[in-house]
């Protein structure tokens, strides 16, 4: 078995980042017009009387609308470089600002579960029910943990909520397909476990049973 298995993409952390792109692109193109506004239609059109605004105004209004704009293209960048890996001894979960192994040990056991049931959507409201309706009938592993690899109030920094079932070591990973990740992860797993149980070798009884089987 090879030492690291495929990198299944992370669906919820691209999700968000897809409706933070859009909104940080709306916004620049917005600033950006505005200060095309403020600027150029008084000094083509004087018959009209526009706001004039000082350079510095007009500056600061272009810089933060390039700024949102730079931000957008970031986030397009970054949006599917979240996955998790199945590996030899662990689990790897990456995404732009946090990577963290999870350990086959520290896993008890692992559950498939429909996000619905997870996250029931009359629970919440705003941008978290606008989220949340969409990714109601998708899949997700559910890893039920002995304890946290990070401190949690760590992981609510960089993951969203949705990551988190409840206030137990419980992390729920939506990948684009479930079921290879499961049996691949599973497989990864059963091959450590069967490790675990190996007797180790012991140099000096394999000497001993040498000279043994010689002198027969």
């Amino acid at each position: 078995m090879p030492r690291n298995g495929h990198r299944h993409r992370l669906i919820l952390y691209n999700y968000m980042l897809n409706h933070w792109w859009k909104s940080t692109l709306w916004i620049g193109v917005l600033l950006l017009a505005l200060a095309i506004e403020l600027r150029i239609l008084p000094e083509q059109l004087p018959q009209y009387h526009y706001l004039l605004v000082s350079d510095l105004t007009f500056w600061t209004v272009v810089g933060a609308g390039g700024y949102a704009i730079i931000l957008s293209v970031f986030l397009i960048l970054i949006a599917k470089s979240a996955y998790i890996q199945p590996c030899a001894t662990h689990l790897n979960l990456v995404t732009p600002f946090l990577r963290m192994n999870i350990s086959y040990r520290r896993i008890r056991q692992s559950s498939s579960v429909e996000m619905k049931h997870l996250f029931p959507i009359n629970k919440y409201k705003g941008w978290r029910w606008r989220l949340a309706r969409p990714l109601a009938g998708k899949t997700a592993i559910v890893l039920e943990m002995q304890g946290w690899p990070l401190p949690h109030w760590v992981l609510n920094l960089f993951l969203s909520p949705f990551f988190f079932p409840d206030k137990t070591s419980r992390l729920a990973l939506l990948v684009p397909k479930w079921m290879d990740f499961s049996m691949e992860m599973e497989s990864f797993r059963s091959t450590w476990l069967d490790s675990q149980h190996e007797p180790d070798s012991n140099p000096q009884s394999d000497l001993l049973a040498d000279l043994s089987n010689s002198k027969k």
